[in-house]
């Protein structure tokens, strides 16, 4: 799973996990750098990212977000039994290994060969049928149109995409007609607030309209990690852009009794500005 990748949590709560010292800008950055960035910045931190959150994710659990809305609950994705389903950004391939314990035919797809290689291990370690994999950029989807019948993204790959409106065109290309996508990110509010889990992080300290990328630079300026911020209208007019009807957008609640941080999120901040946005969508 991204979150948590798909997963994956936003980059601005993991970007801290190497701690290189790569100084913050805000800049322009394009799809080739973005992708590099990402794949170099996972394959780096996947060790350090599933020894950290793996409890939390398990091995074979689908939860959409810090908040901890599962799709056991949720079901945003509908029947899932007999489906063909594409997971992107899937990181250790927590969710698709649920989906498969439901009677879904998953395929996991991340950017990043060593997230893939955690989900190998956890494959061995269980004696399970290991979960399908695919190492991929999500703008470029390695598969012919109309080849699934759901898709998925729990905090995985659209944040750190530089064109997501391509993203959503090729999430659209291979879907079958009526086929669902839900994809959860970080709430775009949350742009505007300094990612702190306390009262520092309560107060508007930028704009929220402003799309410049945060971007991690090296000594020589090269970006070793990238995300991109779109606006919620932003995101809507992508998916209507790629052919998507938008049928949900879900703001998950902080629920009473969880007092677990990650990173920006917290019971202080979860109780008063949305940390999470789910978008659910159909393909026309």
């Amino acid at each position: 799973m991204g979150i948590i990748t798909v997963a994956t949590t936003p980059q601005s709560d993991l970007h801290d996990l190497d701690g290189d010292g790569d100084d913050a800008v805000r800049r322009a950055a394009g799809t080739g750098e973005s992708s590099r960035a990402s794949r170099h910045w996972w394959d780096r931190n996947a060790d350090e990212y599933q020894d950290e959150h793996g409890e939390f994710l398990g091995d074979d659990r689908f939860t959409w977000c810090p908040e901890g809305l599962d799709e056991a609950d949720a079901r945003l994705l509908g029947e899932v039994a007999d489906k063909d389903v594409l997971e992107i950004g899937a990181g250790a391939a927590q969710c698709s290994r649920w989906l498969a314990g439901r009677g879904a035919r998953p395929v996991a797809l991340d950017i990043s060969h060593r997230q893939l290689q955690h989900s190998r291990r956890i494959d061995l370690g269980r004696g399970a049928t290991p979960v399908a994999v695919v190492q991929a950029d999500a703008a470029v989807l390695p598969f012919a149109d109309a080849s699934f019948d759901l898709a998925c993204s729990a905090y995985g790959a659209v944040p750190f995409s530089a064109d997501t409106a391509a993203l959503m065109r090729e999430v659209h290309r291979v879907l079958r007609p009526g086929g669902r996508w839900v994809f959860s990110v970080t709430h775009p509010i949350r742009w505007a607030f300094p990612d702190e889990p306390g009262v520092e992080g309560l107060t508007a300290a930028s704009s929220y309209f402003d799309r410049t990328p945060y971007v991690e630079e090296d000594e020589h300026g090269r970006a070793s990690y990238v995300e991109h911020h779109r606006t919620i209208g932003d995101r809507v007019r992508e998916l209507v852009g790629a052919g998507f009807r938008l049928t949900d957008l879900v703001e998950p609640e902080w629920p009473a009794g969880l007092e677990q941080e990650w990173g920006g999120w917290s019971p202080l901040r979860g109780r008063l500005i949305p940390g999470t946005a789910i978008f659910v969508a159909e393909r026309g």
